[in-house]
């Protein structure tokens, strides 16, 4: 080791006080410059040792280079404002740089990896989209720090071929059976059920959740079974794949539990006749049902923000039947679209004839209709999402229906979007509505967003300053950048109502000033910022 000292301090002399290179991307041609490389390496290492810091055994020892990369990296410009986002400058527009960098074949500069994969270490969220943007030096570094190891679980590569499922840890193995399952579904499915008795519980989730990737009526026989398994998570994720599997066992069981709680009437109210949906919920809860996935103690309302309301054990077990059935039971039941069939009303099995009464419909009604919800999530089925978004029959769970845009074509979210913002404007459900909503948030949505956002800015009350804030939070990271110069002339306009001489303010009380919250250019600047992001990411 005194020889190695003694070449670095002669390299290095005259260097003491430079600070340690950044060393460039390993060159993989012939023509690579290796003793620079090897210089640069000993810089660091002498900077390492006089720093104080000890070299653990073998951390001197040869390990294989970075692989290549097929993708180019980033603009010197986006590269730079990377580094101010890593530094904080606008951290929240993070993901939207790196799935824009990703979209556009780009991936993050070797340099600013550590810091990236340091802060998806503390951001769960953030992880997919670093695992988009990182290329393979990103894997090759998670592979080599445990506290970055989630990258290998992102569905990027997982560091090595056939023996990583031999030989790799939980995310490398998930990571290669849902590469396997993008490419041949029936080879990773016989390569876990080889070692499936083997598995710990936890692992057994984990890899029985590449399934998502390529699932059919061929994996139908391995999920049937993983029903019977010890593990909860196992059995629920089995349950939860095998409903949105059509044409399965499991999905004619549900039709059939499901058939029998809901059921098309004649029934005639104030001299008309028409069909009506009669609703029994379940009686009682068996094996068969719990084994299914339906617990005897099923979850509340549809989701947070979703009404709030408490829903009795019967009801309860109602929506998780529903939301497990598939939705051409009804249409095939009913013989109507799916548009017509949850416009039509709904009573309790047992109602008097002729009653109409709102109260009658409206809880068996919010059942039905939330487990159709869920079910449309499921089966990710756009024409039932329309139906529900449009028949004005979900008024009190306006969560589940902005849970519903996703399952829509994109071209027309916007303006579900933008309608469904326009009716709870003003509520209090409107933030944790819009948190639902993905970006970009353009034309009608982004109008309807501007237009709220310029309603809450001309109210002076404190609760409608906090709901703006929260609105503007969200604007920063999904409006359209382009959103900026109609916003600067709200504040333009509002600035010019706050002028001592404006006659607007001969009548207003004292202390009632109706000066722009400060969210407001906030937001702004950050619509600058994306803007200019997006632009030095462009071809």
């Amino acid at each position: 080791m005194s020889g190695w000292n003694e070449h670095v301090t002669a390299a290095l002399l005259g260097t003491e006080r430079r600070d340690p290179p950044v060393l460039p991307e390993a060159p993989d041609g012939p023509g690579a410059d290796r003793a620079g490389r090897l210089l640069d390496q000993a810089a660091l290492l002498t900077v390492a040792r006089r720093a104080g810091r000890v070299s653990a055994p073998g951390a001197l020892d040869l390990i294989a280079p970075a692989p290549g990369e097929d993708a180019p990296v980033v603009p010197p410009a986006a590269a730079d404002r990377l580094a101010r986002i890593l530094r904080g400058e606008h951290v929240q527009v993070l993901p939207e740089w790196l799935d824009a960098a990703a979209a556009r074949g780009l991936r993050v500069p070797a340099r600013l990896l550590p810091d990236l994969l340091e802060r998806g270490r503390g951001d769960r969220v953030l992880r997919p989209s670093i695992g988009r943007a990182a290329g393979r030096r990103g894997v090759w570094l998670a592979l080599r720090n445990t506290d970055w190891a989630y990258l290998v679980g992102e569905g990027g590569d997982p560091g090595g071929g056939a023996e990583v499922w031999e030989t790799g840890t939980r995310n490398q193995r998930a990571a290669h059976l849902t590469a396997l399952r993008g490419t041949d579904p029936a080879a990773a499915r016989e390569a876990l059920r080889e070692t499936w008795a083997k598995e710990p519980a936890p692992d057994r989730a984990a890899f029985l959740g590449t399934f998502r990737t390529g699932l059919s009526l061929d994996d139908e026989e391995f999920l049937e079974s993983a029903l019977e398994d010890r593990g909860k998570d196992v059995r629920q994720l089995a349950a939860d794949l095998l409903a949105r599997l059509p044409g399965s066992a499991y999905g004619e069981r549900m039709a059939a539990r499901a058939r029998g709680c809901l059921a098309p009437r004649l029934r005639t109210v104030r001299g008309r006749e028409q069909v009506w949906i009669m609703v029994e919920p379940p009686s009682a809860h068996d094996e068969e049902l719990a084994r299914d996935g339906v617990p005897f103690h099923p979850g509340g309302s549809f989701a947070p923000g979703g009404g709030g309301r408490p829903v009795g054990t019967r009801a309860a077990w109602l929506r998780e039947i529903l939301a497990r059935t598939p939705l051409s039971t009804w249409t095939d039941l009913f013989g109507l679209p799916p548009m017509e069939i949850v416009c039509l009303p709904v009573a309790a099995a047992g109602a008097a004839e002729g009653r109409s009464g709102r109260d009658e419909q409206d809880g068996d009604a919010r059942d039905v209709h939330i487990g159709w919800a869920r079910a449309a999530l499921k089966q990710h089925d756009a024409a039932w999402a329309r139906a529900l978004l449009k028949g004005g029959v979900m008024v009190d769970e306006p969560g589940a229906l902005a849970d519903l845009l996703a399952v829509l074509p994109a071209g027309e979210r916007d303006a579900a979007a933008a309608g469904l913002i326009r009716w709870v404007e003003g509520r209090s459900e409107l933030p944790p509505i819009l948190e639902r909503v993905p970006g970009p948030w353009t034309g009608d949505l982004a109008a309807a967003v501007v237009g709220t956002l310029t309603a809450s800015a001309g109210r002076p009350t404190r609760r409608d300053e906090h709901a703006l804030t929260q609105l503007c939070r969200l604007a920063e990271q999904r409006l359209d950048p382009s959103a900026a110069s109609r916003l600067e002339t709200l504040l333009t306009e509002q600035n010019r109502l706050t002028e001592p001489d404006h006659p607007a303010d001969q009548n207003r009380p004292a202390g009632r000033e109706r000066a722009v919250p400060r969210a407001v250019p906030a937001l702004i600047a950050a619509l600058r910022f994306r803007d200019e992001m997006l632009k030095e990411l462009a071809p």
